[in-house]
């Protein structure tokens, strides 16, 4: 018979944190910008929600999603889209560690 005592923990309780997030307090429209916003109301509005975002009590949490999920849209964790792919650029770019080929056996194809 299979252990039921352990196993993944339920769904909800990864998501619990969104409950506590200060954005549940405002309009999304706050977070996410209209088509076409450029420039300095881009620029306003980012800023608003970043300090927003400065004051929230799950914004590790949120940060830490929306760098994993890689979230596409909007200001998450005080960093705004461009902020985010810039941090995982950075990310992809660091070479992975490499392999030592083992040289013990002569003539012996590693790769």
């Amino acid at each position: 018979m299979a252990d039921t005592t352990t196993g993944p923990s339920p769904v909800a309780e990864q998501w619990e944190w969104q409950f506590e997030g200060l954005c549940r307090t405002v309009s999304p429209e706050l977070f996410f910008h209209p088509e076409g916003e450029r420039g300095s109301a881009r620029r306003r509005r980012d800023e608003r929600a970043k300090r927003l975002c400065l004051e929230c009590p799950v914004l590790q949490q949120c940060r830490s999603h929306a760098l994993s999920a890689r979230e596409p849209y909007g200001v998450w964790g005080a960093m705004t889209e461009e902020e985010r792919a810039a941090i995982l650029a950075d990310a992809d770019i660091k070479p992975p560690a490499t392999r030592v080929a083992d040289t013990s056996e002569p003539g012996r194809n590693t790769a």
